[in-house]
């Protein structure tokens, strides 16, 4: 199943998350871009303004294998084309 219309995805969204969850995803984006453009954990965390316990789950994902997209997105000199496929701007 994918799902390929920008709506569908908000209703499935919506209905899975909380409002509180739908509001973490950008900050949780931003941890991963930070860990894949090699800030540490501890930095990530003091910029960003967030538990080191929430930084630390991030990179435990990064490391299982997670977030391939990302890493795709992000491209090799650490850019940020992946702002344009989640739909936020340049």
């Amino acid at each position: 199943m994918t799902i390929d219309d920008k709506k569908e995805m908000e209703d499935f969204l919506r209905g899975l998350l909380t409002p509180a969850e739908l509001e973490e995803i950008p900050q949780r984006l931003q941890i991963v871009v930070r860990l894949l453009k090699g800030e540490t954990q501890r930095q990530v965390a003091a910029n960003l303004g967030v538990g080191l316990a929430t930084v630390t789950r991030g990179a435990r994902e990064l490391k299982n294998g997670r977030f391939k997209i990302l890493r795709r997105l992000l491209g090799g000199r650490g850019n940020l084309k992946w702002r344009r496929f989640f739909g936020f701007e340049d």
